[in-house]
């Protein structure tokens, strides 16, 4: 074995890292970038900090917002809004729960924090929902489906409906009728589509449910023949709401293909990011089986923002680089920028939020 060599990391071409001077430093922009020069979780959050700059500073990148996790119930919801009303994002993909907690939110109901002399079987027969250390009043989600039922009532009876739908749909009828500040509302007026893939694992898919099954109430309790309600129940439940998944499927598909490139920002995981990532072999799938030969497409740019590690199994924790064996994105040789912050949420993005926006002031608002 030979003798050691010492080099310098400067003629290897290395970069070096700052010390984080909080002397130096007046913002959280000027804070952001410092951490992209220290170590360990600071400068992944730094380094998310500049990709996440990038992908919305390309006015040829269209970005897709995916959201999982309860984010509107942990008061996250203006952050959703401001970066569509800021043209930060160009598409949401969200869980349903996610939606509905925003939609309380948005038509001026509140939630509290749990106090933890509080049993979950007191919360159950006051009407509160607990969601960690967070509360929703069930008389919300009751207001809520109101307002999902005027929409519908509003809409014509007879069209196919899917995410994409319902939600422009209960974004214009908060632009109308509520004030103050809503996703839905904000991504109505920025013509923003938002999609829910699993969307009867949500509120407002069981509100959806109950409102088709209630045009068909008396002709249950007439099939039901004097039974009781049990029987009502089983009857009613072959009416269902013309919903077509495929509508949102293939949408999504065309917002994305148009692109000239594609970046993606991502809260959590789940089914927002599988669903939102799989367009690149959803288009592959169907060139091999439909003899088409389209491009497919790859998202260059990546920020995720999860606590899940890879190692525990799970979707929500795969990485970037796990992803490129899928086809779904560019590689990082090819131009690809990825950034993870193995963190919740809650702590990282409101930083994020508002170093982005003391940046949008000094230069100027992206996608304008």
């Amino acid at each position: 074995m030979g003798a050691r060599e010492f080099h310098d990391g400067a003629q290897d071409g290395l970069e070096a890292l700052e010390p984080l001077d909080p002397e130096q430093i007046g913002s959280f922009d000027g804070l952001l970038t410092a951490m992209r020069k220290t170590a360990f979780g600071g400068r992944r959050l730094g380094e998310a900090y500049e990709v996440l700059w990038a992908m919305i500073e390309d006015s040829d990148c269209f970005v897709v917002l995916t959201l999982s996790g309860a984010m509107t119930i942990a008061k996250m919801g203006k952050i959703i809004s401001a970066m569509i009303d800021h043209g930060m994002v160009q598409c949401v993909v969200s869980t349903g729960a996610l939606i509905a907690h925003g939609l309380s939110e948005s038509v001026g109901k509140t939630h509290y924090r749990h106090h933890p002399s509080m049993s979950d079987q007191e919360l159950f027969e006051k009407g509160y929902n607990r969601v960690y250390d967070t509360l929703e009043m069930e008389s919300n989600l009751n207001y809520v489906e109101q307002v999902v039922a005027r929409t519908m009532k509003r809409m014509d009876q007879d069209q196919s409906l899917s995410s994409e739908i319902l939600t422009r749909e209960l974004g214009r009828t908060l632009a109308e009728e509520y004030d103050g500040t809503g996703i839905l509302k904000s991504a109505y007026l920025k013509k923003i589509p938002v999609f829910i893939p699993a969307f009867t694992d949500s509120e407002m898919g069981l509100d959806l449910g109950t409102w088709a099954m209630s045009r068909d109430l008396d002709r249950a309790r007439a099939q039901a023949k004097g039974g009781d309600d049990l029987e009502v129940l089983r009857a009613i439940h072959g009416s269902y709401p013309s919903f077509n998944p495929y509508l949102d499927l293939n949408s999504y598909a065309s917002h994305v293909i148009s692109a000239k490139r594609r970046g993606i920002f991502t809260i959590g995981g789940g089914v927002p990011r599988n669903w939102a990532q799989q367009v690149g072999p959803y288009i592959e799938i169907c060139n091999t089986r439909l003899g088409l030969n389209v491009e497919p497409p790859r998202f260059q740019y990546g920020v995720r923002i999860c606590p899940d590690p890879d190692h525990l199994g799970g979707l929500s924790g795969c990485t970037y680089q796990e992803g490129l064996s899928w086809g779904k994105f560019v590689p990082p040789e090819a131009g690809g920028r990825f950034a993870e912050v193995l963190s919740d949420a809650t702590i990282v993005w409101p930083l994020l939020m508002v170093g982005l926006l003391e940046r949008i002031k000094a230069k100027g608002a992206p996608h304008t």
